[in-house]
């Protein structure tokens, strides 16, 4: 049974429970505040996404700085500033998972875009792999609190014998880290 809080305009087709679109930061933890503290059927609540939720974060930064960009206030300081809303956020979130007045937490799904960054190992030459698309210290500390860190992708291949489906190709989901993209679980998922 999920919610959605929506904070990027994407679910207009989808049929399902949903906040309306979040314009602020402050809007998003109202709507985390109103399900921890009123009665509903809602089992899990899903934010989507991240990145856009890092721009309303961002907006918040700005404002609380008196500048009209976040990297008009020094550098890498308006990030650092971030991190305290970040925090904010992943406290709500903690706050739901166990605190209810229901005596029942809700499962948290977070959702977010990726991009490709290079990275580089000690023992190997540099590669490209996904990762969130959220500035890298938002994206630690994100994935520092999340159990289970998955990437969602394609079947893909390359050798026309193995393709199944063009017009449909399979999904899958990574759940842990490869030289591709991030992932992490506390599972021992397969």
């Amino acid at each position: 049974r999920p919610i959605f809080i929506q904070t990027e305009d994407g679910l207009g087709e989808i049929d399902c429970a949903k906040f309306p679109l979040s314009q602020s930061f402050n809007e998003v933890m109202a709507a985390l505040s109103e399900l921890r503290t009123q009665s509903h059927e809602f089992e899990t609540i899903v934010i989507d996404s991240l990145d856009w939720l890092e721009r309303l974060i961002w907006q918040e930064v700005c404002i609380a700085e008196n500048v009209t960009n976040i990297e008009k206030i020094g550098f890498q300081k308006g990030y650092t500033y971030a991190l305290n809303y970040w925090r904010k956020f992943l406290d709500a979130l903690d706050a739901l998972r166990r605190d209810r007045p229901s005596g029942v937490g809700m499962t948290v799904v977070l959702i977010a875009h990726t991009r490709i960054e290079k990275f580089q190992t000690p023992e190997d030459s540099a590669f490209d792999r996904f990762t969130p698309r959220l500035h890298k210290l938002a994206a630690s500390v994100v994935m520092e609190w999340c159990d289970e860190v998955f990437f969602a992708t394609y079947s893909t291949t390359t050798d026309p014998r193995k393709v199944k489906n063009v017009e449909s190709p399979e999904r899958v989901m990574r759940t842990r880290e490869g030289p591709t993209h991030v992932a992490k679980n506390r599972l021992n998922m397969p």
